[in-house]
């Protein structure tokens, strides 16, 4: 009997749109297929043209199917964090006048319960986290159901998001004639791949460096934590050498492509970069020092915005440090810029996966592994947030991709689907640690009691 799923991963993107297809089988995930398709409607990460963005997406879509021999239905996307809002919540309900078993219903109920506030008429709930639950005063409780009590509560945290991203968002996607059954904050899925079990617990910054914007994120205790963007990225460094070269944005993505650095100590002095130049017949010469100076401004500039934020929180006290990826975390020596910026240990996240060996596609990974990793706590509360009735993993399990004659073996496709378009952190909360350094007390202090 064949017991696998499959997830996709879709990752929107200000430059490119990325599609992950991944087979979960044994409680082990492999990649079957990768699409990739140059992104259309989209600026710094958002969607603004809603038509161009779903056929761009559509057309990564049948990349994907193509490479992985299958239908794909249904997607898990990742939402931008821009303007991305982190609050606790709690809720409590009475179970019963006596002492009676909780069940699933119950356990929507106080989700319900924690998620009453006054939110203003331009954000939506993104997701709800469970950190946990109570029942009659006994504390820590991961999942409450079956248990006997009469009063339950839980505490959690909510992430909120502007509403038109979140709408641009599933707009497209629904065009494009998908079904979403998880939306994921993207530093959020990011972490189940860039992190180590050992960062995310105690704490590291990861910094995404797309196209269109760098965001930083702090991730402790398995659970984001704080979200700070930055609104320049990589097509700012391709307009900075377009500029100072007075060559076309063309030629400017492709000599940072091939002779870029970040670092201008390290790399070579003699002219021999030949670079076409617009309003001359002849192309001029300059050095890789000179095209790594423009680059290392820029991205020096991007990296000392985000400093001043991380360390007013005591993010850079961590002891995971930072963690870059995205795509221009490809950049040569970028690692060493950011160590200099910084002054904390940097290291960079590039997905081991055949076919996948680029740090453009650790968000896309991500989205396919939190699917994978998400438990039935966490796909209650995903449809709490969405109004889905569906909850539990197996109850929502569905048909997510369809085989396409697969030769020698016959392979029904199925997949957690939760009827809902959002996504729920699986990582149920721990009690709390008690910290020795005192700056990582003045961060827990702001952002994780």
């Amino acid at each position: 009997m064949d017991n696998s799923e499959f997830f996709v991963g879709l990752d929107i993107g200000t430059n490119s749109i990325k599609v992950v297809v991944a087979e979960s089988s044994n409680d082990k995930l492999s990649v079957v297929g990768v699409g990739s398709e140059r992104s259309e409607g989209v600026s710094r990460g958002v969607i603004v043209d809603i038509d161009k963005a779903a056929g761009a997406i559509k057309k990564a879509v049948k990349k994907a199917e193509t490479q992985a021999n299958i239908t794909i239905r249904d997607v898990v996307v990742a939402i931008s964090a821009n303007m991305l809002q982190i609050e606790k919540c709690q809720g409590m309900i009475a179970v019963g006048s006596q002492s009676k078993e909780i069940n699933e219903n119950d356990v929507r109920q106080v989700m319900a319960a924690a998620m009453v506030q006054n939110l203003p008429s331009e954000r939506e709930v993104v997701s709800l986290i469970p950190k946990q639950f109570s029942v009659d005063g006994f504390n820590n409780i991961r999942d409450p159901r079956g248990m006997i009590g009469v009063r339950l509560e839980m505490k959690g945290i909510i992430y909120t998001a502007p509403k038109t991203i979140v709408h641009n968002t599933k707009k497209a996607i629904q065009q494009a004639g998908l079904n979403i059954i998880h939306k994921v904050i993207s530093p959020m899925a990011l972490s189940q791949v860039v992190l180590n079990d050992g960062e995310s617990d105690f704490g590291a910054v990861i910094i995404d460096m797309g196209a269109g914007q760098t965001t930083a994120s702090v991730v402790h205790d398995h659970n984001l934590k704080l979200s700070t963007v930055d609104f320049e990225g990589g097509d700012y460094v391709t307009h900075d050498i377009s500029v100072v070269l007075n060559t076309t944005i063309e030629n400017a993505g492709q000599l940072k492509l091939y002779y870029g650095n970040a670092d201008s100590d390290d790399a070579d002095t003699d002219e021999n970069i030949s670079v076409e130049v617009v309003g001359k017949s002849e192309p001029e010469s300059i050095s890789e020092e000179y095209l790594a100076e423009v680059i290392e401004a820029r991205l020096e500039q991007v990296f000392t915005r985000l400093k001043d934020p991380l360390a007013d929180a005591g993010a850079l006290s961590l002891p995971g440090g930072i963690v870059l990826t995205g795509g221009v975390a490809a950049t040569p020596n970028i690692e060493k810029l950011a160590k200099r910026v910084f002054d904390v240990k940097v290291r960079s996240y590039v997905p081991s996966q055949m076919g996948m060996r680029y740090p453009s596609y650790s968000l896309g990974l991500g989205l396919v592994t939190y699917a994978s990793r998400l438990n039935d706590i966490g796909v209650i509360a995903d449809n709490v947030v969405n109004g889905a009735a569906i909850s539990t993993k197996k109850a929502a399990s569905q048909t997510v991709v369809k085989e396409q004659n697969r030769p020698q073996t016959e392979t029904t496709a199925t997949s957690v689907q939760s009827e809902t378009e959002q996504k729920k952190m699986a990582e149920n909360s721990k009690p709390e640690k008690e910290k020795k350094v005192s700056k990582l007390k003045e961060f827990w202090s702001k952002f994780f009691d």
